[in-house]
């Protein structure tokens, strides 16, 4: 089973990079975020020509999650179902496929470390924890954009973005203190001390051949499904195309 996460910053601008990619990648089960489309406007047509189902929820210009997968799933979640507010429905979704469950965020950004959406930020990332937790003797994933950079391998020049709303020191903390018991992350099983990045951003010229990004996506699995990791990797090439997502697909493969 191959699993990837992106983050296409627009479903609709982004198909012609999916068009391409897809077909040869080789993967089951696709994570997208930023999917920036209303349900209603959603490209299931050309999703299904590249040979997918699709399991999505969005809203106009912002947000948006889906789940794209060679088989129809046999249970899916929108949004947290925690009985709080808010649902975050286009933030969150999850699909099941046999005993494998595929937990797809867009974690939200959090503007500054002074704004409120760091505070909901980091509420988002204990009810994911919470959820995680009611399931962590199953086999799960938890991918996504997560807007964390865990270490400083994951962030080019870390001593300029110590104040940074995805690097502060203090959610690199409260996600190390959530993710120690529950998951694991794949990328550092498979390449523990290699720089690499998944994110490389649009107001950074060259930022991809200069390697100047971060490492805010990820694949992090519970240790019953961690046993089946066979491969977890980042695919940097998409990125290089015309009109890409500032953001690039990470790969992770599982044995049966």
């Amino acid at each position: 089973m191959r699993v990837a996460t992106f983050n296409v910053n627009s479903l609709r601008s982004r198909l012609p990079i999916l068009e391409r990619w897809l077909p040869g990648a080789g993967v089951d089960v696709l994570a997208l975020q930023e999917t920036k489309v209303q349900d209603q406007e959603f490209p299931l047509a050309d999703v299904e020509k590249l040979g997918y189902r699709a399991a999505f929820r969005g809203e106009k210009s912002y947000n948006g999650v889906a789940i794209l997968s060679k088989q129809e799933p046999d249970e899916v979640i929108h949004g947290f179902a925690d009985g709080a507010s808010p649902l975050w429905d286009t933030r969150l979704i999850a699909a099941r496929f046999g005993d494998i469950w595929i937990l797809d965020t867009y974690v939200p950004q959090g503007k500054e470390i002074t704004h409120p959406d760091y505070e909901a930020k980091k509420e988002f990332l204990r009810r994911t924890a919470a959820l995680i937790a009611a399931r962590k003797d199953e086999k799960l994933l938890w991918t996504g954009d997560l807007n964390v950079a865990p270490t400083e391998l994951d962030v080019t020049n870390p001593a300029n973005k110590k104040e940074h709303v995805c690097f502060v020191k203090e959610l690199r903390d409260l996600f190390a203190q959530l993710c120690a018991p529950l998951v694991i992350d794949l990328l550092r099983v498979h390449h523990p001390g290699e720089e690499l990045y998944s994110f490389f951003d649009y107001r950074v010229k060259n930022a991809l051949e200069r390697r100047i990004g971060w490492r805010i996506d990820h694949m992090l699995a519970t240790p019953s499904l961690a046993k089946q990791s066979l491969a977890c990797w980042i695919d940097a090439e998409p990125r290089g195309w015309e009109k890409p997502s500032d953001h690039t697909p990470m790969l992770a493969d599982f044995a049966d």
